[in-house]
């Protein structure tokens, strides 16, 4: 699905569809090799955390204070070795068509794009407003349904200082026929070099099990985190976790469709092995997400069970892993219901954030805190996106 259709701009059928937008929301704690870490949750299968609907509310956890603002539907966010936050910017779509050029997306499609409709920002220490890193990055639209759900830049991350991004809203069948989904790096004079193709990948490695009715020929990779020197990059629509070396080559880690069907996977965290959140299809079904462990051999087990909506994720140094869900109520995305929960090395389930306006990724600062990109689907007018900041302990 199209993340936000079943996951925002990238979720499959309507609720498909809606949930990938959402998902294009993603973002996940990278660039730190924790494999060694004692503290690290284990890899057996049988360590199952079920989360009850209750959880219950931290008590010494601050109300979130907006921290950026002017952003056009953020997404992946990523603080970097200078101390700015990296904000991936789904941008604000296009309006060219290649309807008779290639093949579209079904149910949500066709997609309008353009060349030059998002970008890469970064927010200085402390807050404020956005700065311009790279621009004139792809960004599409879907039809409305009812109003167009936008993608562009989905993620970014870090690699011995330098910063990468993911395209997710470009390729023919979403408008943008020059330019394919991709990793690319950011060159230090603004400008941007493709690393590796993702749309041919997607279109020359198909998974087991796809939706017909809202597949996305170039995929919708939503979120990558860097792990020893290479990236890893989750696709909700054909269900899949790809490793994309700085030398352009690509190899998949693991088909989640072939064992969890269309699930629509969107945040990729890493702790010694991989932990993936899904969306889910829509209508929404509280409780009925999850997070996968998926350890460097590819094998995938359950880990959490009874999440709804999950496009983020993120580890503390305290091994506790912060999720966040972009909509908690049953049936269509429901604003302002998406909430953050701790999931601390026992199990316990905590709260810390909720009343969320469909928030699409998280990120932990060096200063301790979460920061959350809000607003991250949101309606006309453009310039509504958010970055949010949570104090905790």
């Amino acid at each position: 699905m199209h993340i936000m259709r079943s996951r925002f701009p990238n979720i499959p059928d309507r609720a498909t569809r809606w949930t990938t937008t959402i998902v294009i929301l993603a973002a996940t704690l990278a660039a730190c090799d924790n494999s060694a870490d004692p503290a690290a949750p284990s890899s057996k299968a049988t360590d199952v955390i079920a989360v009850q609907a209750d959880a219950k509310k931290a008590a010494n956890v601050g109300p979130p204070t907006v921290y950026a603002t002017g952003l056009n539907n953020p997404r992946g966010i990523r603080f970097g070795p200078d101390g700015y936050l990296y904000v991936a910017e789904g941008g604000v779509g296009g309006a060219n068509s290649t309807v008779g050029q290639c093949p579209q997306v079904p149910a949500v499609g066709p997609y309008l794009g353009s060349d030059n409709g998002s970008r890469i920002s970064r927010i200085p220490p402390g807050g404020g407003a956005p700065i311009t890193v790279v621009g004139n990055l792809p960004s599409s639209q879907t039809q409305p349904i009812p109003t167009p759900l936008v993608s562009g830049v989905a993620d970014v991350d870090f690699i011995d200082g330098t910063l990468y991004g993911l395209l997710t809203g470009a390729g023919c069948s979403h408008g943008v026929p020059t330019i394919p989904n991709q990793v690319f790096r950011v060159n230090a004079d603004g400008s941007w070099t493709t690393i590796a193709n993702l749309s041919v990948y997607y279109q020359t490695h198909p998974t087991a099990r796809t939706n017909p009715g809202d597949f996305e020929p170039d995929g919708t990779p939503y979120s990558m985190v860097a792990v020893r020197g290479a990236l890893y990059v989750v696709e909700p629509n054909h269900g899949s976790l790809d490793r994309v070396s700085l030398n352009g080559s690509i190899t998949r880690v693991a088909d989640i469709s072939a064992t969890q069907g269309h699930i629509v996977p969107t945040t990729v965290s890493y702790r010694g092995n991989f932990f993936v959140g899904n969306l889910n299809t829509f209508p929404v079904v509280p409780g009925s997400s999850k997070i996968l462990k998926i350890n460097p051999g590819g094998q995938v087990h359950e880990w959490v069970t009874g999440l709804t909506a999950v496009v983020g994720s993120v580890w503390d140094n305290r091994s506790r892993l912060y999720v966040l869900e972009t909509t908690t109520v049953a049936g269509d995305p429901t604003p302002p219901t998406g909430r953050v929960l701790r999931i601390d090395p026992s199990g316990a389930v905590t709260t810390i954030a909720d009343n969320l306006f469909f928030p699409t990724a998280i990120t932990l600062g060096p200063d301790g805190n979460l920061y959350v990109s809000n607003f991250g689907f949101g309606p006309p007018p453009i310039g509504l996106g958010t970055i949010l900041k949570i104090t905790i302990n």
